[in-house]
């Protein structure tokens, strides 16, 4: 018990500063999301809605009072291309994109119209529309005006003819990409639209229609929507896939960090009482700082270098550092193979789960139960009382209080001096030699 107390205070105090550090990144995290998501935002602008276009006109006659009367779109055949660069911004990576939009329209003028409007309404962003056209019949149109984020030009006079209105424009967004057929319930008729996306990881927003049909192209999908006739206000959208934001997912690894100094001081507990191994809680709390700089030194790089890359190297430098100090309180074997296999299993492989999202769970689940199964088997047999209190009460050297000491090959294995920090072996095992024995064989 007098080795446990000190193990369970080394390691409370070592969860107390990975609390401390993961509040600290989720801090820095959060500080640099609000501040560059701004800044983000200003270069490449936010999510991009594109909202359908509507038509009035006023007509000739009398009987409408010169007021405007709403049209009809007859048909829409739309083709959207989307490039997905993610950019990275200290600890966070954002969704950014470049999309091409060209929209064919056609509208059919009534008889005895004196005047016919077509309205875009454009997508509400502080990024810059590139390329933007619009041609009335296949003819560019130069004559529109654009006010309040609408673009408005007056189709020429063609009454019961159809007239064909192309709108296109390149524009960069971020996040999502929508298409909306109005504010109410619209009745969309031949409608069409054909999305070329250059990632394979695609996702649809719960409040959006999912294509039709997807076809899988070199860079990644094509994706359709057609319908003939259409009544809905739900909107067509697309989610960009995210990369792993290093800042989120540091601080998550952080937290969990106390699960894995648990399971591995169990493991080493366990080992090195089987071993009749005695380690100096010192000892325990060099592994914890060891364990601790894993995630101190991931923290500071990952903003810094690939997450793969601070993973890798904040592990090494943990491994190297509990190894080599090991080899100097046991022996390399030792060292190596009970102390450094262990340490890659609790430390490394633990925290890379956190890769696998959804998996992680599930996979501490499994580890944890493994390592039960392992531990009840090699203690199966094991004589707790005499583990954990070797010296049954009595003062290192086995000697009692009263009476002579004993020596010689009858002497009780109790009455044997107990193994120094640092020593021991397998049960069954021969220990290995020390000054002591020839002392003792002397007597």
């Amino acid at each position: 018990m007098r080795r446990i107390i000190p193990i369970v205070l080394i390691f409370v105090a070592t969860s107390a500063a990975w609390i401390y550090l993961s509040a600290t990144v989720s801090q820095r995290t959060t500080t640099q999301s609000i501040k560059l998501q701004r800044d983000v935002g200003q270069l490449w602008g936010g999510p991009i809605v594109q909202p359908a276009p509507t038509t009035h006109y006023v007509a000739a006659d009398a009987s409408s009072w010169g007021m405007p009367q709403a049209g009809s779109i007859d048909a829409s055949d739309i083709a959207v291309k989307i490039d997905l660069e993610h950019r990275r911004k200290g600890l966070l990576w954002y969704p950014t994109y470049q999309s091409y939009f060209s929209g064919t329209y056609n509208v059919s003028q009534p008889t005895g119209v004196r005047q016919y409007t077509f309205v875009m309404p454009l997508p509400k962003t502080d990024a810059v529309f590139e390329n933007f056209s619009v041609r009335v019949d296949g003819k560019p149109l130069d004559s529109f005006s654009m006010k309040d984020g609408y673009v408005e030009c007056a189709l020429p006079p063609k009454p019961g003819a159809a007239t064909t209105v192309q709108v296109s424009y390149d524009v960069q967004g971020m996040g999502q990409w929508w298409y909306s057929f109005g504010q109410n319930v619209e009745n969309v008729r031949n409608f069409k639209l054909v999305m070329d996306c250059n990632f394979a990881d695609i996702d649809f927003p719960d409040a959006g229609i999912a294509p039709k049909v997807k076809t899988r192209t070199k860079d990644g999908w094509r994706l359709a929507w057609s319908y003939g006739s259409l009544f809905t206000s739900v909107r067509i959208g697309l989610v960009m896939p995210r990369k792993l934001n290093p800042g989120p997912w540091v601080e998550q690894v952080t937290k969990a960090a106390p699960i894995s100094l648990f399971l591995f001081f169990f493991i080493l507990f366990i080992i090195t009482t089987l071993r009749r191994i005695e380690l100096h809680p010192m000892s325990y709390f060099f592994i914890a700082a060891a364990f601790f700089s894993f995630h101190l030194l991931l923290a500071y790089t990952a903003d810094h270098l690939s997450i793969h890359v601070a993973f890798l190297l904040s592990a090494a430098v943990s491994i190297a550092l509990v190894i080599s100090y090991m080899r100097l309180v046991a022996n390399l074997r030792f060292a190596l193979v009970e102390v450094g296999a262990t340490q890659f299993i609790y430390l490394v492989l633990f925290s890379y789960t956190f890769f696998f999202e959804g998996l992680t769970g599930l996979a501490i689940t499994v580890l944890g139960i493994i390592t039960l199964f392992i531990v009840m088997q090699l203690t199966g047999r094991l004589d707790w009382a005499q583990a954990l209190n070797p010296d049954g009460g009595k003062p290192h050297g086995g000697s009692s209080p009263k009476g002579p000491s004993q020596s010689g090959p009858d002497a009780s294995p109790s009455n044997k001096a107990t193994p120094a920090y640092g020593t021991g072996s397998w049960p069954g095992e021969a220990r290995s030699y020390r000054p002591d024995d020839e002392i003792l064989s002397l007597d």
